[in-house]
């Protein structure tokens, strides 16, 4: 017989055993997991390998030492090795990663040999002795050099490959090789500064590249681009921004040949902007023999500047990484005007130093000013809603719209004045003013032009003028931005000066607002910034305005 209460007890227990083992079963996975990432964290920190983890491959993955299929695992974004959790240690202990220079013995030598990379080779690539497809097998199998990208099938592998000078295939003109940064490296110990004499210097078309990539701008596409950057390149070419100041990484510049560095930003206007300040500091340290010319990759919402250089509106990956640098290699040398934008403060007791800024693409008074305000202001308070490049201009397009019915800048023209090289400009009645060095504004406009029908003069963005248009409100910015309008085109000038007498008005330089009270506005010349020119990318416009 059962005791008083007995099934009762035993229900409870049940269900007591019931709720407590699920729960102790995800404790113990969970703790397991954490452990397993504590570790693999303590491997990519002190590997040489460049080591990232991802849950899916793009595509079929073997392990390095197993050989078995993987669907996740680490990869080094130098050398492309891949290998699965419980094979990552005995990966990065069993496998060199290339360096970034040479040691020992080898740092005296002036060539290397491959750096063989078994399996994974990738999608399509041709086996150098065979000339057939590699990678086919559902298998590891086939190499790839980490240095020049050559494949080659496990049967046509001969010793004579494995111990083969590296050329460095395609991009030879572009790296910098290991070798070299050794050399370089002896002889400033030694304070030796006659590199010329040093391989690959003395070649005539080396022009070594260097990457800069911020991988906060746009659409976030930073981190891939600095990985692909990497396996193609010398990872020490490659730096990301947000751990590296550009003044910093530029220095590298001051080891390679006078005038033949180009560098590549991969961001937005304003990193290329941020770039730029950082050359100008090459200037006044005196290095002004070793300023690079400039390309840009774009990642940035605008990428008015990047567009006026034939480089395009934006990126988003559908161009492979080595079409990207045989752009950079074909790419012309040309000229680009950067200004001095002074704001002083009105008032009879005002103390406070002028703003000064540096201005490449335009500066502007009014409801496109506004938009930009309204829209950092709101990605200042969620910067995790901001990540897509369509997300960020449906949010400027809705502030657009807003303005058209509430009309927040109406009768600028009574609130400011315009002076064109000391003449001063009778103003008809507008809601913005905009001056313009470069020929796109507002992500893609060519605002100068219009719609194209009536007669203008020639604008270009390194003839020291400046191109100033009045706006009559956001509408009128949509209107000439789909081309059933044009600007009200207030004439060019060397010198721009505008005074805003009374109210606080929203003002920017390159994208970069703020909401500003009575003040005086200079803008005048600064410096030429030395640019590449992509002309893949090149419209009728474009060649018009390039031009003589």
């Amino acid at each position: 017989m059962e005791g008083p209460g007995g099934p009762d007890w035993r229900l409870a227990l049940w269900t007591l055993f019931s709720v407590l083992l699920p729960v102790l079963i995800t404790a113990w996975c969970s703790f397991q997991r954490s452990r397993r990432q504590l570790l693999i964290r303590d491997i990519f920190r002190k590997s040489k390998h460049d080591w990232h983890y991802t849950d899916l491959f793009g595509q079929p993955s073997y392990c390095c030492v197993c050989a078995q299929h993987m669907l996740r695992g680490a990869f080094c974004g130098c050398c492309g090795l891949r290998a699965s959790e419980r094979c990552l240690k005995k990966a990065d202990q069993r496998f060199a990663c290339k360096e970034i220079m040479t040691r020992g013995a080898g740092a005296a030598q002036s060539s290397i040999p491959h750096h063989w990379v078994r399996g994974n080779v990738p999608l399509c690539s041709c086996c150098v002795v065979c000339k057939q497809q590699c990678g086919t097998q559902p298998k590891l199998c086939d190499y790839r050099c980490a240095w020049c990208q050559y494949t080659v099938h496990d049967e046509c592998m001969v010793d004579c490959l494995k111990t083969e000078e590296c050329t460095f295939g395609e991009f030879k003109d572009l790296i910098i090789p290991p070798y070299y940064l050794s050399t370089i490296n002896q002889m400033r110990k030694d304070k030796k500064t006659n590199y010329e004499k040093v391989v690959p210097y003395s070649r005539k078309h080396w022009m070594p590249v260097i990457v800069l990539a911020n991988t906060r701008s746009g659409n976030n596409m930073g981190e891939t681009l600095l990985g692909e950057f990497k396996m193609l390149l010398n990872p020490v070419q490659v730096f990301d921004l947000s751990k590296i100041a550009p003044a910093k990484a530029l220095q590298l510049c001051t080891l390679l040949p006078c005038n033949a560095v180009r560098v590549l930003v991969c961001g937005g206007d304003g990193t290329v902007g941020w770039v730029l300040d950082a050359i100008d500091e090459m200037k006044i340290k005196g290095q002004e023999r070793y300023i690079p010319q400039v390309a840009i990759l774009p990642l940035g919402t605008g990428n008015d500047l990047s567009n006026t250089l034939g480089w395009g509106a934006g990126y988003a990956g559908e161009v492979p990484v080595e079409q990207i640098l045989r752009n950079v290699m074909e790419a012309d040398g040309i000229k680009l005007d950067r200004w001095k934008v002074q704001v002083t403060n009105k008032g009879y007791y005002n103390l406070r130093k002028p703003k000064v800024f540096t201005m490449n693409n335009y500066f502007s008074i009014g409801p496109d000013a506004l938009m930009a305000l309204n829209f950092h202001a709101h990605r200042e308070k969620t910067p995790s809603l901001f990540s897509s490049r369509i997300i960020n201009k449906a949010v400027y397009f809705f502030y657009g719209t807003k303005d058209c019915l509430v009309q927040e800048c109406k009768d600028l023209n009574k609130k400011v004045e315009l002076e064109l090289d000391g003449e001063r400009i009778e103003l008809p009645n507008l809601e913005g003013i905009i001056v313009l060095n470069i020929g796109y504004w507002g992500g893609g406009c060519r605002l100068w032009e219009g719609m194209g029908d009536e007669p203008y003069p020639l604008a270009r963005h390194d003839d020291g003028l400046l191109e100033v248009v009045g706006v009559h409100g956001s509408f009128h910015c949509a209107q000439i931005q789909v081309k059933l309008a044009n600007p009200v085109r207030l004439g060019q000038a060397h010198t721009v000066r505008l005074i805003l007498k009374s109210s606080k008005m929203p003002m920017q330089v390159d994208g970069e607002p703020w909401a500003q009270g009575p003040c005086t506005v200079t803008i005048t010349h600064k410096t030429h910034a030395l640019m590449l020119y992509h002309s893949g990318e090149q419209t009728d416009d474009d060649a018009s305005s390039l031009s003589e």
